[in-house]
């Protein structure tokens, strides 16, 4: 009879610790941090977000000191201008009369990136296009660095210059634009409104945009959200790998977290026609 009575209370025993420890697993599966009860995409988020660690830090540290700052002067007659300068009947009158012409002066700023280590430099067009002076601003060199234009095009809006250091300049590697991704996290590096080497952070918001700004008409634009301002154009958007895979190029106007960027697959094409001053073929 004892037997029977130790061996229920045994049995009673076990059933209430078997019942602790199947409840308390059962809350530390839900716990926030515990394999339980995590969202089987935290993992995938955590590992793409540069957020937090120092993926953003490293590469603006290794990508800056190939990014430089463009500023250009451009010198234009004010008589030219006037569309009474040229105007036969006003000629007929006062063209012999001694006019003093005072020229007008339009500075101009940019980014761009150095490609080669002999000073090849990729920019837009339009933040050199009809500069009459260029100077090219590298870290490390003691003064801004005379600046000629090897090849441009208007209609891809692309430039390429070229500095003599008289050394080996760092420089950014190409990526493929293709391989990017809607929500794929950049960075931009440039110079808005003259504040050097600014870096900021986005995803790719959208590919292939066709826009028109002023008188281009772009077929295939990286969008993003990272900031882009006025003295950005030219300069790299950079994937994660510290790859360039954009050229920043415009910023929607009254919009804020818009930006364009021209892709590295359409550089790609005629990169060469530009660095040899070659007449790039439309594409």
């Amino acid at each position: 009879m004892l037997n029977w009575k130790r061996s229920l209370l045994f049995t009673a025993l076990a059933a209430f610790v078997a019942g602790i420890m199947f409840t308390g697993g059962w809350a530390l599966a839900g716990r926030p941090g515990l394999n339980g009860g995590r969202n089987p995409l935290a993992p995938q988020i955590a590992d793409a977000a540069p957020i937090g660690t120092n993926a953003v830090a490293d590469i603006a540290s290794q990508a800056g000191p190939a990014v430089v700052k463009i500023d250009t002067v451009l010198v234009s007659n004010s008589a030219n201008n006037n569309p009474f300068f040229n105007d036969p009947f006003f000629q007929q009158f006062f063209g012999g009369l001694p006019f003093q012409v005072q020229p007008q002066v339009e500075h101009g700023i940019g980014s761009g990136f150095i490609i080669s280590k002999d000073g090849y430099i990729l920019t837009n067009d339009h933040v050199i296009n009809g500069a009459q002076k260029i100077t090219v601003t590298i870290q490390g060199q003691p003064k801004p660095l005379p600046a000629k234009v090897v090849g441009a095009d208007y209609a891809l809006d692309l430039a390429v210059l070229k500095v003599n250091a008289g050394q080996p300049l760092p420089t950014l590697t190409l990526g493929n634009s293709d391989n990017m991704r809607t929500g794929d996290w950049v960075v931009a590096i440039g110079n808005p409104y003259g504040l050097d080497h600014t870096v900021t952070v986005g995803v790719i918001s959208a590919k292939g945009r066709p826009i028109n700004i002023g008188n281009r008409d772009y077929k295939n634009l990286l969008q993003t959200d990272a900031s882009i301002n006025p003295g950005n154009s030219g300069g790299p958007l950079l994937n994660m790998d510290g790859q360039v895979i954009g050229i920043n190029t415009a910023v929607a106007e009254q919009a804020q977290g818009i930006g364009f960027a021209i892709p590295t697959s359409t550089v790609q094409q005629v990169l060469n026609q530009l660095m040899k001053g070659e007449t790039v073929a439309q594409q």
